[in-house]
């Protein structure tokens, strides 16, 4: 009887483990029912994957070649205009001509890089780049300031501004020409308050007229996408600081001007780069020889085309997109640190 006894209660305890165990399980199940999860099923490893996903990654495959093909003319484009182009320029810059095709390595670069017209025309570049863009940053920047500020008959002046982007090169090189001439009316000014005559163009001041021109062109649409991007300043930031007592001068420089950091690179780039393009207002202007000062780099590369030394042209082409690219390069850097709070 103690046997019989015992199993039985051995019976008993197995049967309240069961018990147990099958409560746990539906706790369980219900809780993985309101979470709206499911347990991890198990997979064969000869069908790791679903039909959906099957069918999703079919649809992503597709979408991804249709992306391309639609990609491949713009890509073709680019590939013949601008790749290809720029491999063969670094070709041509590292043998000694287009028919013996001999290595020489950078010999090229050392004979452009000793020639006196490159040092004369890159340093011109520089000074007149160093000059022209700064300024036509800084005053885009005031006029647009100025604009915002609500002055009296705003929209006349914006359309002043804008209007040497609507007129002809030819038009606004004569009207140079017209004013800067040895007569012009400058001199007609100028010696009626005491000074003398001056031939501007044919001077160590010939530049100054070329910045000018520059400017003038130039500030009317830099001075649009800085009033652009001036109206994109969140006016509730500069309500809590004008509530906290804080000055205009205090909200241009910490709030809108942070704001403002990818707009002055982009106007820096374009002003960058329009300055590296002013060859032919000076080739209007002057000839393809023109005073010293004015002899720019795209003078330098007309002329080394019209003398068919391509081996020169393509070593001075790739030391002027070296030089562009390590300050875009910079201009980059510098924005990334001080507007990266902003886009974050």
């Amino acid at each position: 009887m103690k046997k019989v006894s015992d199993a039985l209660d051995k019976i008993s305890g197995t049967k309240e483990k069961v018990n147990r165990l099958l409560r746990q399980n539906a706790t369980q199940k219900a809780e993985i029912e309101k979470s709206g999860t499911s347990p991890v099923k198990r997979v064969p490893l000869g069908n790791q994957f679903s039909h959906k996903e099957k069918k999703q990654f079919k649809k992503h495959i597709r979408e991804t070649v249709t992306s391309w093909l639609f990609l491949t003319p713009s890509l073709a484009g680019v590939l013949t205009f601008l790749v290809v182009p720029f491999i063969v320029v670094i070709y041509y810059s590292l043998v000694n001509n287009p028919i013996q095709k001999e290595f020489i390595g950078f010999y090229n670069f050392e004979r452009v890089f000793n020639n006196n017209a490159f040092r004369l025309a890159a340093m011109n570049t520089l000074k007149f780049s160093a000059v022209a863009v700064p300024l036509a940053v800084s005053l885009s920047l005031l006029l647009a300031v100025v604009m915002e500020s609500g002055i009296p008959f705003k929209s006349q002046f914006r359309s002043c501004f804008l209007s040497p982007m609507m007129v002809p090169i030819a038009s606004i090189v004569l009207i140079w020409q017209v004013l800067f001439d040895y007569n012009g009316l400058v001199n007609v000014v100028y010696t009626f308050f005491g000074g003398a005559k001056t031939d501007w163009l044919k001077s160590d001041h010939a530049q100054v007229v070329v910045v000018i021109l520059f400017l003038w062109k130039n500030l009317g649409y830099n001075m649009i996408l800085f009033m652009a991007a001036l109206s994109s300043v969140p006016k509730d930031l500069i309500e809590v600081a004008r509530l906290e007592s804080a000055s205009e001068r205090q909200i241009f420089w910490t709030i809108k001007m942070r704001y403002l950091s990818s707009t002055i690179l982009f106007v820096t780039i374009m002003s960058l780069i329009n300055s590296f393009k002013v060859f032919r207002e000076i080739y209007l202007l002057t000839g393809d020889y023109p005073y010293n000062t004015l002899y720019m780099m795209q003078h330098f590369m007309n002329n080394t085309f019209a003398s068919v030394d391509y081996q020169k042209l393509s070593a001075s082409a790739i030391m002027m997109a070296m030089v562009i690219v390590v300050l875009m390069l910079i201009m980059f850097l510098t924005e990334n640190r001080y507007g990266k709070d902003i886009e974050g």
